[in-house]
Formats: structure tokens, sequence, C-alpha cells
């Protein structure tokens, strides 16, 4: 496969978005249906609320205090959780105790993408289920720690850095970084740094900007107009 025919898609994302899981999933389906186009798929931070303390809070007085009502809350859920059925997600919304400070997750995915583009996209999908599927508590260290050992990650260097200040800055600017280019909600799909594909669009949408994207980059023509 030639160089001229791959793209990167950097993908903006919180691990507590359900949009950003279905877009995950649908981004599978999108990649295996481009044809022979060379994806890579870097992940990159984005956090729905930065003000949640570093322990989190209890997920159903958060979510009453930002809906307003268990009906509200409900009818979210009930929106939700057929669309993600259909990508072959078990959204567990009431095992969700803790909404989860996301800030050290996004550090460990940035460590992830230094193992390398397959690393990284275990841990992204493993985090989802974890928090969606199986309720866990996502800002919890030891949460991260076996997240990173089941993606292939070195848990003991994750062990030493997670107590740290490591990368901290470095996520919070990339997160600003996004603010400043007009992102201000997950997912967004950014093709070869050039083009935007906001929210949790379809595989085929994804798929034909994809073959466009690499279709422009191949003629050249993603240079001319940069």
């Amino acid at each position: 496969m030639s160089e001229d025919n791959s793209i990167t898609v950097d993908v903006v994302s919180d691990a507590v978005c359900p949009w950003c899981f279905i877009g995950q999933k649908r981004l599978d389906k999108a990649i295996a249906a481009a044809g022979d186009v060379e994806v890579h798929v870097r992940w990159r931070p984005f956090q729905l609320d930065p003000t949640i303390p570093p322990g989190g809070k209890d997920r159903r007085e958060y979510m009453m205090a930002k809906f307003g009502s268990e009906e509200r809350i409900r009818q979210m859920h009930a929106r939700i959780e057929p669309l993600g059925e259909a990508e072959g997600i078990d959204f567990a919304f009431d095992a969700i105790k803790v909404a989860a400070n996301t800030l050290d997750a996004h550090r460990l995915i940035r460590w992830a993408g230094a193992a390398g583009e397959a690393v990284q996209n275990r841990l992204v999908r493993r985090l989802f289920q974890l928090y969606f599927e199986e309720g866990a508590n996502i800002g919890d260290h030891a949460v991260l720690i076996e997240a990173a050992r089941e993606a292939g990650m070195d848990a003991a260097v994750v062990e030493t850095l997670l107590p740290t200040d490591a990368d901290v800055e470095a996520v919070r600017t990339e997160i600003a970084t996004a603010s400043r280019m007009g992102i201000t909600g997950v997912p967004c799909f950014l093709l070869e740094g050039k083009y935007a594909v906001m929210g949790a669009q379809d595989a085929d949408t994804l798929a034909d900007a994809i073959r466009q994207v690499a279709a422009a980059k191949a003629k050249g023509e993603l240079e001319k107009t940069g």
C-alpha cells in the first residue's frame, strides 16, 4: 500500500462521552469500508467537564444537577441505548456510580500513543468498555493501571507516573488547542489536520470522507489548499 493512499485521522474525544464510544465503533466500520485507504488513528483529548474533582462525583447527583430531572436522564439514555446496541455496545448507565474526571485517563491515552497506534487504540476501546459497560471509575488509578496492562503497556511505569504531574500541562494544552480550533463538542474527526467531521456520524459518512480526503491527498490537492 503506497504512502500516498494513507491518511491520518485525529479523533478528539472524551472517555466519558457515550457519543464518542459510538463514534469509535463507527470509525472502525468506516475504516473497514474505506477500501484500500490506509488509515492511521490518533486519539486527542477533550474534557466535557474539567471541573469535576480528581476523585469524581456521585454520578446520579451529578446528572440530576446537569439535567434537572430523572425523566430527562431516562430520555437521554433511552435515545442513546439503541444506537449503542446497533454498534455492539451494551450501555449500562445504571452501573456507573462515579462521574469521573478524565484528565488522568487522557494522560494515559497520551502515553499509550507513544507506545504505538495499536496500543493506543486498544486502551481507548478498553476505557470506553470499562466506563460504559462495566461501570468502572476511570478516574481511579488502579483501574487505569489495569487498563494499561491489558492494552500492552508497561503497568509499572504507568503506576509510577500517574501520581505525578507528568504530561498534565501537555494534555491541557492539547485541549486548549482543540477549543481554539472551534471544537466545542465531541467526537470530532480531523482528517489530515484539515477537514473536520463533527459528531458520531454514521460509518458510511465517515468512510466517504476518508476516501475523498485520501483521493485529494494522492492528487496533491491538500497541499494546494492548505
